[in-house]
């Protein structure tokens, strides 16, 4: 897998615009419809889980990471995947989750955590130490970020049954996960010069602490201009961006990664994919898609009519998220009736916290079932989905649950399918 990995970075250093994407979500359907595409295209796909998603605690999701594991390997050999197009990645993995404490402490609690994920079978790991701790400097400076980093690259050797599976991404010029543009921010591309300097401070730091994991470092994380706020787009500007690919150069088997690309024009992608970004990672887009789907369902009254307002499902989620607002409390500003429309519609896409709850997971069995039960014709649903989703949706029903399933499959297909086709673009 990681062989595979290595060799379509070294395609893309050539000038083929290939790229893998990675896809950082637990929604089950999400995932379903990424592994199907993945087969359909007879390529790799990065599947990876964030150190506030899954860790030796469990996670926000309840998930370790031998949890996750296992339940990504039920899912592609029920999808019949071939595991050898799978590469598990660990995202974010560093002491941010516990940055409240002192260093040593959080820096403890990632090294157990670094160690979870490599013994679990995650093979890609990107080391983000990139956020102060109590007591620490701020902003933090580069040079200890790397030694950071690093003493968690020499828990991962040590780790590792066999470290020659494993892959690192390095990189201080991350975005907080999720997709955290402020309205007040100013998003600037990463210099040359700057990624430079942070390639030449985790070589040294690595040197010391973690030779042999040098070697296996594929991917530096830095910053191309691209990210998404709860309202806001920010697009992919090649005229920002400048020569930032000379950075690579004397790192023959490293690429650039980019995190935040959701939402990003298929030729934007492609254009990224020009500058030696191999890998790109999607999350919140794909479940927006998916919520964008089920809503579309759900606007469909028993007449086959738009609804006036709100369906059953959106009632049902709007009292879920109004109950328990912890996911998006701090994440959306501005008027009720603002708050109202960003707790469902927001590119921050808040409202994926809540799909796994119970009462979510029955409305949207019950939408199922009402859709699939009303057989609505092409020529109703193409006023909701447009043609290649149709078109994908009748050639899913052979592995969704349902008609309805089906379109929401396709429709997270339809958004994914650009980071496939980068090279074609």
């Amino acid at each position: 897998m990681i062989r595979r990995l290595s060799d379509l970075i070294a395609r893309n250093r050539a000038g083929s615009r290939e790229v893998v994407p990675s896809v950082c979500t637990t929604q089950p359907e999400v995932l379903s419809a990424s592994l199907l595409l993945a087969r359909e295209q007879e390529t790799l796909l990065l599947v990876e889980a964030t150190s506030n998603q899954v860790n030796q605690f469990g996670g926000y999701t309840g998930m370790t990471p031998v949890d996750f594991r296992r339940r990504l390997e039920v899912l592609a050999q029920r999808l019949e995947v071939d595991p050898a197009q799978i590469v598990l990645g660990g995202d974010h993995l560093g002491p941010q989750v516990w940055r409240r404490q002192g260093a040593e402490a959080a820096m403890s609690a990632a090294c157990e955590m670094v160690r979870a994920y490599v013994q679990a079978g995650f093979r890609k790991i990107h080391l983000d130490c990139s956020e102060a701790c109590a007591g620490d400097p701020e902003p933090l400076p580069q040079a200890l970020c790397a030694q950071r980093a690093a003493r968690l690259a020499a828990e991962c050797e040590a780790a590792a049954p066999n470290p020659n599976s494993l892959a690192y991404v390095i990189g201080t010029e991350v975005p907080r996960p999720g997709g955290a543009l402020g309205e007040e921010e100013v998003l600037r591309p990463t210099r040359p010069e700057d990624a430079r300097e942070v390639i030449e401070l985790h070589r040294e730091a690595f040197a010391r602490i973690a030779p042999a994991a040098w070697g296996r470092v594929v991917a530096l994380v830095v910053q191309p201009g691209v990210e998404f706020s709860p309202q806001h787009v920010t697009h992919y500007d090649p005229a920002q961006v400048g020569a930032l690919e000379t950075a690579l150069q004397g790192h023959p088997q490293m690429c650039f990664e980019a995190h935040s690309t959701d939402y990003q024009r298929p030729q934007a992608l492609a254009a990224i994919a020009a500058k030696h970004f191999a890998i790109l990672k999607v999350g919140p887009g794909l479940t927006d898609a998916f919520r964008v789907a089920l809503y579309r369902l759900d606007g469909l009254a028993a007449d086959g009519e738009p609804r006036g307002g709100p369906g059953e499902l959106a009632r049902t989620l709007e009292q879920l998220m109004v109950g328990d607002d912890r996911h998006w409390r701090e994440h959306y500003r501005g008027t009720a009736q603002e708050v109202s429309r960003l707790r469902h519609h927001s590119y921050a896409d808040r409202i994926r916290y809540y799909w796994p709850q119970p009462a979510a997971q029955q409305a949207v069995a019950a939408l199922y079932a009402r859709i699939d039960a009303a057989g609505w014709p092409p020529y109703v649903l193409r006023d909701l989905f447009p043609e290649q989703v149709l078109e994908r949706a009748e050639a899913l029903r052979e592995v969704a649950a349902g008609a309805a399933q089906a379109l929401v499959l396709a429709s997270v297909q339809d958004a994914l399918l650009p980071y496939f086709r980068t090279r074609h673009s």
